[in-house]
């Protein structure tokens, strides 16, 4: 039986410049105790459903053109105002996708999860606390009733998301729509998260529509998926048949542009390899699959052949490194105590070559990238760049080499100034660094790095917020690329992206490198990404390197519990199809 019934939907957004079809024409179906994947890239319009139903979208510039959501016999459309309150947060609860921005920084975390009792339910302070503690027990928060009176910066990302589960199904609702729950969380914490969901949809007897981009976590956890492209639903069915025989072209773009452990490509296929869209005059988009697929496919499966790299000198050599960060324990006059985020590493990276780190959030991974280009000052240890140590370098002499060595960071938006424009962006590390003489000549460089990374010149006078993630991470190579470097740090730059968009911004890494013989120090959480994109791999564990060796040995003999454990947590859809 139907429970949850969405048929027709249409959600436009009205603006100034158009008409965005946001949700267009959508049905699906949930029943009781299923959980329903909705798997899309950004823009697809999968949250946009999940606001719809819950009455939060701002109206204007948003309206329902068209459709019905019927839960429980009642039409949500239609709703008055009092009456899905009263649904929302009790009959129908939401996880969002970033647990930080969505929790109050000051409210202890027992307040927060008892919160939706006290409204809803009208319990009292103490029965509502009582089982808020329960709640978060069974989410698998350790020492619950202790750690309760803390605040959300003293959980961890793990554990803030396993607070916003709590919070959603402590009313015990009869569906929880979960946006993107598990985005850039490592592997072991989603592992742990999926579980979590899927053995309280037992316990509660809760439907969950469960919103992502990546196939893997769906596989993972959903009993139907939901594809849905450009606002509309391209394909649904049972996950296996979705998995094992995908019918729609955009499903088999998404399928084939993700890296897996026994990946056969050199170059990764993307989605535009097999689908083309046809946009109309009355905004209506019509998609055709491409023509000779398999010889498209074919091609990036031989420059596999063509990327076995020589052995080349180091470049840059890690010697016992340590970083230590210290913090207050409490106000003025009190102790404070050492952070040990980096213990005494060794690494080497080989010219021309790409070091893979991996490891969960907390291990120091950025710490090491961070302070192999001095970003921060290790605490003990060497950094050698082409044999000569950058920590003996006074001040003036490190400039030289911040010209040399350049970081990605995770985050484009927070990394891009908001107030200058893309030209000014790529000019500015020019001018400090005395690249070129004049405006004009290092306005034409900025040109050919722009076409380089696949933007044009027409980009120059934008700002940050008018492009997309991707684009913005492509300005972020690009900017590294500005002063001609010959060593990047890639700090998890492509992780919490579409499928899609990732396979491009891994490609263009990797056809930089082989044009500018590049150096990468690949940061990530992601194994199937660093398998695919490394020659070697460095696996660290609470501030150690644990093991370390070429990425296809590690992976295919892994010498640790610990690198066992990270790559049994990979999320594969694969897997079902090989059952």
């Amino acid at each position: 039986m139907n429970f949850l019934e969405i048929k027709n939907l249409k959600t436009f957004f009205h603006t100034r410049s158009g008409t965005v079809r946001a949700v267009d024409d959508i049905s699906l179906t949930i029943r009781k105790g299923e959980i329903v994947g909705i798997v899309g890239e950004s823009g697809s319009g999968k949250s946009v459903t999940c606001h719809t139903m819950l009455g939060l979208l701002p109206q204007p510039p948003a309206r329902i053109e068209g459709g019905s959501i019927h839960f429980h016999g009642d039409d949500l459309v239609n709703l008055p105002h009092s009456a899905l309150r009263a649904i929302r947060g009790k009959r129908i609860s939401m996880v969002f996708q970033d647990p930080m921005s969505c929790l109050n920084p000051f409210m202890t975390i027992l307040e927060q999860v008892a919160e939706p009792l006290i409204i809803h339910d009208n319990l009292s302070l103490e029965e509502a606390e009582k089982q808020a503690i329960e709640m978060m027990e069974k989410v698998g928060i350790r020492d619950a009733e202790k750690r309760a009176r803390s605040y959300p910066h003293e959980f961890s990302g793990g554990m803030r998301q396993r607070v916003m589960i709590a919070m959603a199904l402590v009313t015990k609702p009869d569906l929880l729509l979960a946006d993107e729950p598990t985005t850039a969380l490592d592997v072991t914490v989603q592992a742990r998260i999926l579980k979590i969901l899927r053995s309280l949809r037992e316990e509660l007897d809760v439907s969950v529509l469960f919103i992502t981009h990546d196939l893997g976590v769906v596989a993972e956890i959903a009993d139907r998926i939901v594809v849905m492209y450009r606002g509309k639903v391209v394909e649904q069915g049972e996950v296996k048949e979705i998995f094992s025989n995908p019918k729609h072209p955009y499903v088999k773009g998404l399928l084939a542009c993700r890296p897996t452990l026994d990946c056969k490509y050199g170059t990764l296929p993307t989605v535009d390899d097999f689908l083309e869209t046809i946009e109309h005059e009355n905004g209506a988009i019509e998609i055709r699959e491409k023509k000779n697929i398999e010889n498209t496919l074919q091609k990036l499966v031989e420059t596999k052949k063509n990327s076995e790299k020589e052995q080349s000198d180091p470049l840059v050599e890690v010697q016992n490194l340590t970083v230590r960060f210290r913090s207050s324990k409490g106000f003025i006059g009190e102790k404070t105590e050492d952070v040990l985020a980096v213990d005494g590493i060794d690494l080497t990276i080989q010219k021309g070559k790409t070091l893979g780190l991996v490891g969960e959030s907390g291990c120091g991974k950025t710490s090491t990238g961070r302070a192999i280009l001095h970003l921060i000052r290790p605490t003990s240890g060497e950094i050698l760049y082409e044999g000569k140590s950058l920590g003996k370098l006074p001040a003036e002499n490190l400039i030289e080499y911040r010209k040399k060595m350049q970081i990605i960071f995770q985050d484009p938006y927070a990394s891009l100034n908001p107030r200058l424009t893309i030209e000014q962006t790529l000019t500015e590390p020019m001018q400090v660094h005395n690249i070129d003489n004049n405006n004009s000549s290092r306005r034409e460089r900025v040109v050919s790095i722009l076409e380089e990374v696949g933007l044009s010149s027409d980009h120059l006078l934008r700002y940050p917020h008018e492009f997309s993630g991707g684009q913005r991470q492509r300005i972020c190579v690009a900017r590294a690329l500005a002063v001609e470097p010959e060593f990047i740090v890639c700090d998890e730059c492509v992780s919490a992206m579409d499928v899609s968009i990732q396979a491009q911004v891994l490609n263009l890494l990797q056809e930089l490198q082989r044009k500018r013989q590049l150096t990468y120090l690949f940061i990530s959480h992601d194994l199937s990404v660093v398998k695919f994109i490394s020659d070697d791999v460095a696996v660290m564990q609470a501030g150690k390197i644990i093991e370390f060796g070429k990425a296809s040995d590690v992976y295919t003999h892994p010498k640790e519990n610990y690198t066992r454990d990270l790559i049994d947590a990979i999320p594969s859809p694969y897997n079902l199809v090989k059952d």
